[in-house]
């Protein structure tokens, strides 16, 4: 495993800044990490990511002009303004510019909520919100065995409305927050499914509180890993999963990462170079063009060698196709199930003043075979897809198609 750091937070002159590496989708709605990012253990990366395609901009912006929408809202507004309110808007207005859905301010509370989901625990429905191309608003995974997937929302929903409030133009962390709520409170989702079903859901909030990691023995010799996000808990989880599975003998291995929307970066490289050789690309990261970091396996590669099969929906972005990329890059295993999601970025997470915290997005991420995935996905060797017939019976062709392949394994 790589070495973790043991703290959180350095000295930058007189300002502490607090640095986390992001591969995942966006901002969990409904608190379930969305984009999947860990702390826990340690596993932050530190320092600033320079970034010299904006050189050219000047050190400070002239803010006489937003000097003057504020004189004049002070002067004439009919209402009570709120000065926490307006900074927050001004900050997430700048981050919102970029018209990258990924990069965002969260403020102390949303900051908070966000950490809250790296620990696996938070209030809501259980789904991970984020973008299509056509800028829909959009579930991107329920995960499975909570509010949302009960209620059978599905990977590539469009959310028309929450509450009746259209979500057009609508940015993701205010349906987060629309979303978002008391434990056994209601909210209802128009939803498009496939741009032709026109659905309802209401929904009741619950506390959701899960492992990142369950795993058991199927067939005597078949290892089954389901991954649910990478969180602070995933690569301790992924070690004992190891430990248990090894000690019963297992020969081969299914790792299910559908629906994962994905999580910590740091978690991601851990579990691929489980399954690789010392000095195997994992990915690399790019920032204009330029390559500035290359992740290599650096573990015992305690599944090297044994015969895996990975499966894989269009819920499974970001850090669950990293790992998926890697292990197929390197030949390391057969991916089955349908295209996946399609996000080739990375954030960082960095703390701001007084709880807040500016997620922005620093490289873009490539495949050891080099290709970005962004909008892409990464297609199976296998597709097996999932019709409403068998969701509506409880079956499962993709695990079933798998099973099958490591069977003759």
């Amino acid at each position: 495993m790589q070495p973790q750091a043991d703290g959180v937070s350095r000295r930058n002159g007189s300002k502490i800044k607090k640095i986390i590496k992001i591969a995942g989708v966006g901002t969990l709605a409904c608190m379930i990490f969305l984009f999947g990012v860990g702390v826990g253990q340690g596993n932050v990366t530190f320092g600033s990511s320079a970034n010299t395609a904006n050189k050219e901009l000047p050190d400070d912006l002239d803010y006489a002009s937003v000097e003057r929408v504020y004189d004049l809202l002070k002067a004439n507004y009919d209402g009570k303004l709120d000065t926490t309110k307006l900074l927050d808007g001004l900050k997430s207005g700048i981050a919102g510019a970029t018209g990258d859905p990924y990069t965002q301010y969260l403020n102390a509370t949303d900051a908070k909520d966000f950490n809250d989901e790296l620990n696996g625990s938070f209030t809501g429905i259980g789904a991970e919100l984020g973008k299509d191309e056509d800028n829909n608003l959009i579930i991107v995974a329920p995960i499975e065995g909570f509010p949302a997937s009960k209620a059978g929302l599905r990977p590539k929903d469009i959310i028309v409305s929450i509450d009746g409030k259209t979500t057009s133009g609508m940015a993701i962390d205010e349906a987060v927050s629309l979303i978002r709520g008391e434990k056994d409170t209601k909210v209802t989702l128009r939803i498009l499914r496939d741009k032709k079903e026109d659905l309802s859901f209401t929904i009741v909030r619950d506390q959701i509180k899960i492992n990142s990691v369950k795993w058991e023995v199927l067939d005597g010799k078949i290892g089954y890993i389901r991954v649910s996000q990478f969180g602070e808990d995933t690569s301790g989880l992924m070690v004992k999963a190891a430990d248990e599975l090894q000690d019963k003998g297992v020969e081969r291995i299914l790792l299910d990462l559908r629906g994962n929307p994905g999580g910590l970066l740091s978690s991601a490289i851990d579990m691929a170079e489980m399954w690789l050789a010392d000095g195997k690309t994992i990915l690399q990261e790019k920032r204009g063009g330029l390559i500035v970091e290359t992740y290599t396996a650096k573990g015992t590669g305690v599944f090297k060698g044994m015969p895996t099969a990975v499966l894989v929906d269009a819920g499974s972005a970001s850090a669950s196709e990293i790992v998926a990329g890697a292990l197929r890059d390197n030949n390391a295993a057969t991916i089955f199930g349908e295209k996946s999601f399609g996000k080739g970025s990375v954030q960082e997470l960095q703390m701001l003043p007084g709880g807040s915290e500016l997620k922005v997005t620093i490289a873009r991420w490539y495949r050891p075979n080099g290709q970005n995935i962004d909008k892409k996905g990464i297609k199976p060797d296998r597709e097996v897809k999932i019709t409403d017939e068998d969701y509506d019976k409880d079956r499962d062709p993709q695990k079933d198609a798998a099973l099958t392949f490591l069977r003759d394994r």
